[in-house]
């Protein structure tokens, strides 16, 4: 059975954590010193369990009054193609419900803007390099 939960033990963390790391650091080369930030302090982790196998995470940080800014949104590469990325954002967005935001922003890897188009979310920038990863900022209004 698959869930998403936000991480709230040591062990949570670290398998979020765990998920980025082959994700984004082994998988696309990422390096860990830019991967796991100052702002993993503060944000809310999410963990997507599979039985109790670690497959996904994502986390989400309130950057500005009633604004939420999500990052590190992954599936293990074995997972991907059954919409466990909408599963986690879903999460994310109910979070950011719950916590009474009203916008949602993010920085989306080029590759992955239809994925959040589809979700709902609109290209705000040009394309910019981080990590040597083209992206774009993405934003949505939320209402609760």
């Amino acid at each position: 059975m698959v869930e998403v939960k936000i991480a709230s033990s040591e062990r949570e963390q670290a398998d979020a954590y765990d998920v980025r790391k082959k994700v984004f650091v082994e998988e696309q080369g990422v390096p860990l010193s830019l991967e796991i930030d100052e702002f993993d302090d503060t944000a809310s982790h999410f963990i997507v369990y599979d039985e109790k196998q670690p497959i996904g995470a994502g986390r989400i940080r309130e950057i500005g009054p009633g604004i939420g800014k999500v990052e590190r949104v992954c599936v293990l590469k074995e997972m991907r193609g059954k919409h466990l990325g909408n599963l986690i954002m879903h999460e994310l967005e109910n979070y950011a419900k719950s916590a009474e935001m009203t916008k949602i922003v993010l920085n989306a890897q080029s590759y992955a803007v239809p994925f959040y188009e589809k979700l709902g979310y609109t290209v705000t920038s040009p394309e910019f390099m981080d990590a040597d990863i083209p992206h774009r900022a993405m934003e949505k209004e939320i209402t609760s």
